[in-house]
């Protein structure tokens, strides 16, 4: 089980890894080791997430979810099979944990007195002092 909070969990047989040849560093290596990692978690169908989670977790995720829920994390930045597999981890772990976390909801405020009164004497203001600028009337 990986743990993501106290009260989540994912089984790590929810997780789907597959390795890809990897661009970028490497030198001769990159040509002949799958060094790159393609971490798979299908997020509609984990029994390990609760619902409020999982509608977060894919408005998170953005691009990176498929049409059909499934979250997919590429991971190359390392030389190495197995450090890229643990940062494929990791940033999967820290999305969940971040759509984890519900949002604070927002408490209207009211705006003070004071603040009403200064905005109408501004108004009031620019209007004399627009009304000034008119022309000289029925006068030329």
């Amino acid at each position: 089980m990986i743990e993501i909070t106290t009260r989540i969990a994912i089984d790590e047989r929810e997780i789907e890894e597959s390795f890809v040849r990897a661009s970028g560093p490497g030198g001769q290596n990159v040509n002949k080791v799958s060094s790159a990692v393609r971490l798979r978690f299908d997020v509609r169908a984990s029994p390990s997430l609760p619902p409020d989670v999982k509608a977060r977790l894919e408005r998170l995720a953005g691009n990176r979810m498929t049409g059909e829920g499934v979250l997919i994390i590429n991971a190359q930045r390392h030389r190495t099979q197995e450090r890229n597999r643990a940062d494929a981890l990791e940033r999967l772990v820290a999305l969940v944990r971040e759509a984890a976390i519900p949002p604070v909801p927002r408490r209207e405020t009211k705006v003070p007195r004071a603040e009403r009164r200064r905005r109408r004497e501004h108004k009031r203001r620019r209007g004399l002092v627009k009304k000034l600028r008119g022309g000289l009337g029925d006068e030329a």
